[in-house]
């Protein structure tokens, strides 16, 4: 049979409903922790009670007596992993490393895992069994003056100089110099972290909620020294990751299990237990030294920052990364240094090192404009520049500029009287702020299969994630452009390791890697058929792979860029802040689906709301442990707090990109939280260099100037 491909124009750039949305709806898709198995048994973890020491016992012996327990895995009896590979993404964050040793390096550490028939038995008895500890003096303490700090190179170089900057200080007309501090972060996806693992007939096969089964896959088979082939790994549906779902604790210790009572085992992390084991985002300290000429103009930047690590793993907050993309200078110093401390270690979470430096950078931009009497906005249009500050390498497209102009027009900034703290409106003082985003567009190699069917539809295999954001719903309109066919005959199958290799959900590189992929599988098919090619009963497949075209890409600065506007209102009396309106106005690729690339941007910005007024992780310094541990001490914003928010964006290709596309899933919390700081100084008066803007801080600062 001869099928040609029905032309269809234009899928990519038209809403489209998600693919799954249905299921998802009415439950029929299935999550990690709800896809059932036969035999299943259930493990809970048990975590340190104290913050640094050794283990002396674990008393398993009462506890394997408990109903439907089966066993109890710890130090003194677990399978021996190997934690001395390099992986994708570098070397395992030693905590994946489970029951391998007595040692205890932050309070929350995984110490056994209780395994019964039942969850509920097995929770029971995990908070029975008693474990006892050599306690040693432990330091959570993060403070700008640690002596032990160090610059640590993190995808990128740590320190990055030119020019003479105590010269250009000394010659700038106008200095900003201060400090700004943002708090310890946490993910908190709505699906809790879950893993399943089973052999089967020689494979292990482990069914997972994480960012790219490719990624987990491979560090199983390192893990446990196994063939990769013999390794699979299924995420079908992802309920949220932001950076946390990569390779964890209850993973691994659910591979043991499965291994020592040879059936499957699951094992879910509860909320709590997600705030020492699944990442978070550090905190910062981060100093900003702005000089410029009187017209603004700038002449000396520099930007470093602090960030804490784990003593068992390195992890850098990036935080000075914004300021060499953003703004140039003849004297342009950064620098990112670490801390090592008995805390759980840092990871990736949503705009990692953007968000918290944008906050810092983008609060000292503003801060200058004031000094200097000028517009923010017009100062950031007078230091734009035209190549990277510290790569020297041409931008591939730099549309932030208009994306201020576009938002300025749409917010009414015109109107804006820039004096501070002169708007009311009954108890409330009115502010409005500005702020830039940046965020690099990057690619991964991957690849993809791509089969024309004999009944006249295609089928499109590639190893993306779909972590909520919409990628397969992205990758079929994709599709169906590449083949000229409607979206009705295309079908995605992602989520599954055995489809061979393809990058991570993460860096918003997902579905511009994904769909670099589909798009080349897709041409050389289209190509196949058009030569009248018969489709047999098993149909036609092409497969690609990318990696070669990624590597010949020419070097250029890779960006999405965007503008952030905010309007509070804050009451002096009680010192709360209310976000009134938010407009987000973006310059990221070409945009795929508007429908869920717009629940990407408010998502983010929603988030921005959080960061600037709530989020705040605590530690306890007498325990090292977490205060609140979970969605009521610990404070994301809710509906109640979510105003109007409106995001768009300008044209905006990129030239390089087979399909034209950036990256749009972190851009969108970057330089929102210094939006609405900004936007608090205008009302108040008062600048807050401190996250979260707490009604504490607004009174301690006496509300208003």
């Amino acid at each position: 049979m001869t099928t040609a491909p029905t032309a269809r124009k234009n899928a990519v750039g038209t809403a489209h409903t998600r693919i799954e949305g249905r299921d998802k709806v009415t439950g029929a898709a299935r999550y990690a922790a709800e896809i059932p198995f036969a035999e299943l048994a259930h493990g809970w973890l048990v975590l340190s009670t104290v913050a640094r020491g050794r283990i002396r016992s674990v008393e398993d012996g009462p506890v394997l007596a408990m109903p439907g327990v089966v066993a109890v895995l710890h130090h003194g009896n677990a399978p021996r992993v190997d934690t001395g590979y390099v992986g994708l993404l570098g070397a395992p964050d030693q905590t994946v490393g489970v029951f391998q040793h007595d040692r205890v390096p932050h309070m929350g550490w995984p110490v056994a895992l209780v395994v019964a028939d039942t969850s509920e038995q097995a929770r029971e008895a995990a908070e029975a069994l008693v474990v006892h500890y050599e306690t040693e003096p432990h330091d959570v303490t993060f403070s700008g003056e640690h002596p032990d700090a160090y610059a640590l190179d993190a995808h990128g170089p740590a320190v990055t100089e030119k020019g003479d900057l105590d010269a250009e200080l000394a010659a700038s007309a106008v200095v900003v110099d201060e400090e700004y501090t943002t708090p310890e972060e946490h993910h908190n996806p709505m699906e809790p972290h879950a893993a399943t693992a089973r052999w089967d007939g020689g494979r292990l096969e482990v069914v997972d909620s994480n960012q790219g089964t490719t990624w987990v896959a491979s560090e199983l088979a390192n893990l446990f020294s196994l063939d990769p082939a013999t390794v699979r790994v299924r995420s079908e549906h992802v309920g949220g990751g932001f950076g946390s779902k990569g390779v964890r604790a209850h993973q691994v210790a659910a591979v043991m299990a499965a291994t020592e009572l040879q059936r499957p085992v699951r094992v879910v992390m509860t909320r709590r237990q997600m705030f020492s084991l699944a990442g978070y985002r550090s905190p910062t300290r981060q100093r900003l030294r702005l000089g410029a000429d009187a017209d603004g103009r700038l002449r000396a930047l520099e930007h470093r920052s602090l960030s804490a690590t784990s003593t068992v793993h390195e992890f850098i907050e990036s935080a000075a990364a914004p300021s060499r993309t953003m703004y140039d200078a003849a004297a342009h110093h950064t620098g990112n240094r670490v801390v090592r401390l008995d805390v759980p270690t840092p990871t990736w979470m949503r705009a990692p090192g953007e968000a918290p430096g944008s906050f810092a950078l983008e609060s000292a931009i503003d801060e200058l404009a004031e000094k200097c009497g000028l517009d923010p906005i017009e100062l950031r249009a007078r230091n734009d520049p035209d190549r990277g500050p510290v790569s020297g390498l041409p931008f591939s497209g730099r549309n932030v500029i208009a994306c201020f102009r576009e938002g300025a027009r749409r917010f009414g900034w015109a109107d804006r009287d820039p004096r501070p703290g002169l708007r009311r409106e009954g108890r409330w003082l009115l502010g409005t702020g500005t702020a830039a985003a940046s965020f690099p567009a990057g690619a991964g190699p991957s690849t993809a299969a791509v089969t024309a069917e004999a009944d006249g539809t295609f089928t499109v295999r590639v190893n993306a994630a779909d972590i909520g954001t919409g990628a397969r719903t992205a990758l079929t309109l994709v599709a169906a452009d590449a083949l000229e066919t409607t979206t009705e005959r295309v079908r995605v199958r992602i989520g599954d390791s055995d489809l061979g290799p393809a990058f991570i959900a993460g860096g918003s590189m997902g579905t511009r890697s994904w769909a670099w992929a589909v798009m080349a599988a897709a041409k050389e098919l289209r190509e196949r058929l058009a030569l009248g090619a018969d489709i047999p009963a098993e149909g036609i497949t092409v497969r690609s792979d990318t990696t070669e075209a990624i590597r010949a890409l020419a070097q250029k600065e890779r960006h999405s860029f965007g503008a952030q506007f905010a309007e509070v209102a804050v009451d002096p009396a009680t010192g709360e802040v209310r976000v009134r309106r938010m407009l987000g106005i973006f310059a990221a690729g070409r945009i795929v689906n508007p429908l869920t690339a717009r629940n990407q941007f408010v998502g983010g910005m929603t988030w921005g709301i959080s960061m600037a007024l709530h989020e705040e992780g605590v530690r306890d310094l007498a325990s090292g442990g977490h205060y609140g541990a979970d969605l009521a001490g610990y404070h994301v914003a809710a509906h109640a707090d979510v105003p109007a928010i409106e995001a768009d964006w300008v044209d905006d290709p990129d030239p390089d990109d087979p399909v034209g596309i950036k990256g749009i899933g972190e851009i969108g919390i970057v330089g929102a939280a210094a939006a609405v700081a900004n936007a608090v100084w205008h009302a108040t008066g008062v600048r807050h260099r401190d996250l979260p803007i707490r009604p504490d801080r607004i009174l301690l600062a006496g509300g208003h100037a």
